[in-house]
């Protein structure tokens, strides 16, 4: 991937990253910014959808939450998280982040540094088959953990 140059600007609402926007296991995800360094992106998740647990080996992961609430698991610890809340997930650290509510959620993600995620998402977006997302993101710095 070539990361694109970083300039001083405003990144208007409803704009992303060269128009991009993702279908990540059913949530949309629109790239915000990247560096080599940090990566952010805005995250709409639809209710019932879900991140199941993973572990990022080369990055920190944090998500500010601007509507609705998450359910979370962090290092084995259900917790959760609401609207103004900052969720910090250090790299190493099973996470899994779940809508079991009836209203979307809407946040921002970013991680720093960016390794291999933009790439991730390129190749994830739109795929239907979990087990096929699993695959790829063995190869890409993420691995997703075995159902409990």
């Amino acid at each position: 991937m070539t990361i694109p140059s970083f300039e001083a600007t405003v990144r208007q609402a409803n704009t992303s990253v060269d128009d991009i926007s993702w279908n990540i296991l059913g949530q949309t995800y629109v790239p915000k910014h990247v560096t080599e360094s940090s990566f952010s992106w805005h995250a709409t998740f639809p209710p019932g959808t879900f991140v199941p647990p993973h572990i990022h080996h080369t990055q920190d992961e944090f998500i500010y939450l601007f509507e609705g609430s998450f359910d979370l698991v962090l290092d084995g610890q259900e917790t959760k998280a609401k609207p103004g809340d900052l969720v910090c997930m250090p790299k190493g650290i099973a996470h899994g982040i779940f809508n079991k509510s009836d209203q979307q959620v809407k946040c921002l993600f970013w991680v720093s540094p960016t390794a291999k995620l933009w790439e991730l998402f390129e190749k994830i977006n739109n795929v239907g088959d979990p087990s096929e997302v699993v695959r790829i993101a063995n190869a890409h710095e993420l691995t997703f953990l075995p159902p409990r």
